[in-house]
């Protein structure tokens, strides 16, 4: 009795812990999710305030009683906000299906063929990681000015067709399929490009999504390159031309447009980022697993 009474004791204490563990692990979370989340709340309020009421706050009001969405419209009228989304739509899919080719013949090649240095020659591309952005960066610029493709689309595409990383990844997803399914292909006389098109991009799908959804918001958000390579706004993205936006169309001081064009750029990317969630998280957990 007195044994039974020990573990029920036990059992409980067991229990209390756990409930306590899970409440600040919860509360901790729901933090953490405000604190990340808020600057996105402050973003879509402060778009929707008029530029009056938004001036007029002394002190910055969480809550809006008159929102407006005139600023949205604002948003593509002031500037050409529309051909700025057009020209990031063709850079992000030319860029992302160029690249989706170079890095899964390149996994391929490194993964199931056999050529004199392949090892060596993986290895001097993985130290490619270690070479700083900026000064690649330089040599793209002097490489791209010295063949005339500034203010073009194929000097903003062409720096940025591959991926060190992105091969390295999916190589490691290669390298998990099974030698024997090669060795039996080949025996049925299966060429090597009908083999990876048929038995290794469908197994290693989820990280080739994961890999397409990354590529895609890298694009997006490109800043750097783009406004180094291009002076001319037929040429803007959506990321340079917020600068454009705030120069030349609504000003410094219109805070709330700002916000509202802002808020049209990032939709697209929270969209797509909550629709392939899983299989982000899918392909990244594959990458970092052998056997």
């Amino acid at each position: 009795m007195g044994n039974q009474t020990n573990f029920e004791r036990i059992e409980k204490t067991a229990r209390t812990r756990q409930i306590i563990l899970k409440t600040v692990t919860y509360l901790l979370l729901g933090i953490w999710a405000v604190m990340v989340l808020f600057p996105f709340y402050w973003m879509i309020l402060t778009s929707v305030k008029s530029y009056s009421v938004y001036n007029s706050e002394y002190i910055p009001s969480f809550f809006t009683l008159s929102p407006t969405l005139q600023n949205y419209a604002d948003a593509f009228t002031a500037v050409p906000l529309a051909c700025y989304f057009l020209n990031t739509l063709v850079f992000t899919l030319v860029t992302t299906a160029v690249m989706l080719a170079v890095i899964t013949l390149a996994a391929f090649a490194f993964s199931r063929l056999e050529f004199r240095g392949k090892n060596l020659v993986f290895t001097l591309f993985l130290a490619l990681m270690m070479i700083p952005t900026e000064l690649v960066i330089i040599t793209n610029y002097a490489t791209i000015t010295s063949w005339g493709l500034r203010n073009s689309f194929p000097g903003l595409i062409l720096p940025s067709v591959t991926s060190v990383f992105y091969i390295y990844l999916l190589r490691e997803n290669f390298a998990q399929i099974p030698d024997e399914l090669y060795y039996a292909a080949k025996v049925d006389g299966t060429s090597d490009l009908k083999y990876l098109l048929r038995v290794m991009i469908p197994i290693c799908r989820p990280t080739l999504i994961t890999v397409t959804i990354l590529k895609v918001i890298e694009c997006w958000n490109s800043y750097v390159w783009p406004r180094l390579i291009t002076d001319d706004a037929s040429y803007f993205l959506v990321s340079n031309g917020i600068q454009e936006i705030r120069e030349n169309g609504f000003g410094r001081e219109n805070i709330p447009a700002m916000m509202a064009a802002v808020v049209v750029i990032s939709v697209p990317l929270i969209v797509l980022f909550l629709i392939f969630r899983r299989k982000v998280m899918e392909g990244v957990s594959r990458g970092g697993t052998k056997g």
